[in-house]
């Protein structure tokens, strides 16, 4: 993601070429690398078994549609600045594609929101149950909030989410049953 944003900063035209296609096959590519983040969040959260697994496989279930929505929007931006000739020609694609009912908030508005709940309430049940320090969803909770505000703020939202998962890794079971990989913290360090 934070490729896609320096791309996107760099790129003056916004429109079809280059720069365009290298940004959103980047965005594509962060995009669908929360896959794997959610489910390990996910058995991260199912050790602590019942109702948090539960409520973690819906968490994770619900953050999976939303990239999956996510996805589709970057292929569908993909695909127009692949066939459009000039920034005009993908305006009006743009809105035909948009102007189908149904496609604005399941792909736009309202379904891609729900990889950001999933993320969020994994996050939060492992801050609640202390297997992580709290600041970690604050972090994403500002990074979200700088994406919304304006996506040129996309690399300091892809940081934010970066220092707010990527220790995590660490700390994931490694199978059904198997060991959880630790690098030693505790709950004051994670």
């Amino acid at each position: 993601m934070a490729v896609y944003g320096l791309v996107r900063l760099m790129d003056t035209e916004r429109g079809p070429g280059a720069a365009w296609s290298i940004g959103h096959l980047f965005l594509l590519a962060g995009v669908l690398f929360f896959a794997p983040v959610l489910l390990g969040l996910r058995r991260l959260v199912a050790r602590q078994g019942g109702t948090q697994r539960a409520v973690g496989t819906g968490a994770a279930a619900l953050g999976l549609v939303g990239v999956a929505a996510l996805a589709v929007q970057a292929g569908i931006d993909l695909l127009v600045a692949y066939v459009s000739a000039d920034h005009e020609a993908m305006r009006e694609l743009f809105a035909r594609i948009q102007g189908v009912p149904g496609v604005m908030p399941v792909i736009y508005t309202v379904v891609p929101l729900l990889f950001y709940v999933g993320l969020l309430v994994l996050l939060g049940q492992l801050a609640v149950l202390r297997v992580i320090s709290a600041w970690r969803p604050l972090a994403v909770v500002a990074g979200a909030v700088a994406m919304t505000a304006t996506l040129d703020l996309l690399p300091v939202a892809a940081l934010l989410f970066l220092l707010a998962l990527a220790p995590l890794g660490r700390r994931v079971p490694v199978g059904k049953a198997g060991p959880l990989r630790s690098a030693g913290w505790g709950t004051a360090g994670g």
